[in-house]
């Protein structure tokens, strides 16, 4: 039996403009687009939006916000489908409807999880997948933290998880990247292990020297492992020409958080997909007092936002980019958290609305320059 909804009276985000009309969504895709009959008293009946937009369900590469569910708190441990179903209620509530869940490989003095505990959660977010429990559609991302002792070990547990779309080369120690300033890191670490002076200058020497040991074989190791299993690599806080380089070098696609205009550029100018953290758009600054997302934007220099720490930031992000940053429109900023993510990972069945994608929608009304999410579609069942 053909499973049939039709969506009238709607401002719709296509590609390069916004139409308002109907649409039709049948076996969970999108069977037709019609401009400027699908208002009420139109040639087409179906479910009045209200003049509410239609956005192409946004796609998620970049949150760490599931680790937070199943350990709330130092020393708890939460039960890991729980914990998927608590976060995936979360993403699909503020319009994410593909989402690649972030999941440490590698360990270091402030992490409260281990190896096992992640492997858990993939092992939770596999079968919550079999048995139909989520809203939205989930993929693993792994957070490579090369400098880690037992990155390679971690890295390992994952070894013919088809679920694995993303792998991103990250390096916190201090002195370089996201922390070229000390005093950030002290503020970002000493703050949060409560370390002294002394214990936090022996905390830094430890982490720069690990850094110096592992970094480079590890990436060598993992880009070489991505390249062969078909996972798709991204680069963390690159902050010189040298960093973007050795990313091309290693195969990157994908450019996270770089952390200065400089790097931004020369990613771009590689054809790499830039990607920055939608809070930083919001707030208008990295919190770690690197390169303003929203300039980037405004530069031309930004394709793909993340939500990062705050599910909802993403498609607040592109309704606040579409309305205060000169030169990107709406359906260009909508773009940047739906179509260009979408591709950038291989997933080129969704994020625009178009004829034959998938028909993974939101409704949004936008009240006081806030988006409202009324009403989330995957493959044209409601979920949200």
């Amino acid at each position: 039996m053909t499973a049939e909804t039709v969506l009238t009276n709607a401002r719709i985000v296509l590609a390069d403009e916004i139409v308002e009309g109907s649409l039709v969504l049948r076996d969970g895709f999108i069977a037709g687009i019609d401009a400027g009959t699908g208002h009420t008293g139109g040639t087409m009946a179906g479910e009045d939006m209200g003049g509410d937009y239609i956005i192409p369900g946004l796609v998620e590469l970049h949150t760490d916000h599931l680790e937070g569910h199943y350990a709330p708190r130092p020393k708890v441990r939460w039960n890991p489908i729980a914990a998927v179903l608590a976060h995936d209620a979360q993403v699909a509530t503020a319009g994410i409807t593909t989402v690649l869940d972030a999941l440490r490989v590698g360990m270091d003095e402030d992490a409260d999880l281990t190896s096992d505990d992640i492997r858990k959660l993939a092992d939770a977010i596999e079968d919550s997948v079999q048995q139909d429990r989520l809203r939205a559609d989930h993929f693993i991302h792994l957070r490579c933290e090369v400098s880690a002792p037992d990155c390679l070990k971690a890295f390992a547990n994952f070894d013919g998880d088809e679920r694995v779309k993303l792998a991103s080369l990250m390096d916190h120690a201090p002195g370089q990247r996201q922390f070229v300033n000390l005093e950030t890191y002290a503020y970002y670490y000493q703050r949060k292990l409560k370390l002294t002076d002394r214990d936090f200058k022996l905390f830094c020497e430890k982490r720069m020297a690990e850094s110096a040991r592992n970094s480079g074989p590890n990436r060598v190791h993992i880009a070489a492992a991505c390249h062969e299993r078909g996972i798709v690599l991204a680069s963390h806080d690159d902050a010189t020409t040298g960093h973007v380089d050795e990313a091309i070098e290693q195969g990157v696609r994908v450019a996270e958080f770089p952390t200065t205009e400089e790097a931004a550029r020369a990613s771009k100018q590689a054809g790499l997909g830039v990607l920055m953290g939608a809070p930083n758009v919001m707030r208008g600054a990295s919190h770690s007092g690197n390169v303003s997302a929203r300039t980037l934007a405004g530069d031309g220099l930004l394709d793909i936002l993340s939500s990062d720490y705050i599910p909802f930031s993403l498609i607040q992000s592109a309704f606040f980019l579409g309305d205060v940053v000169e030169g990107i429109s709406l359906p260009q900023a909508v773009a940047m958290v739906s179509k260009n993510p979408a591709e950038a990972v291989g997933l080129t069945d969704r994020g625009i609305i178009e004829q034959g994608r998938r028909a993974d929608l939101v409704r949004v009304r936008v009240d006081d320059h806030v988006p409202v999410v009324r009403t989330v579609w995957r493959q044209g069942r409601r979920v949200a």
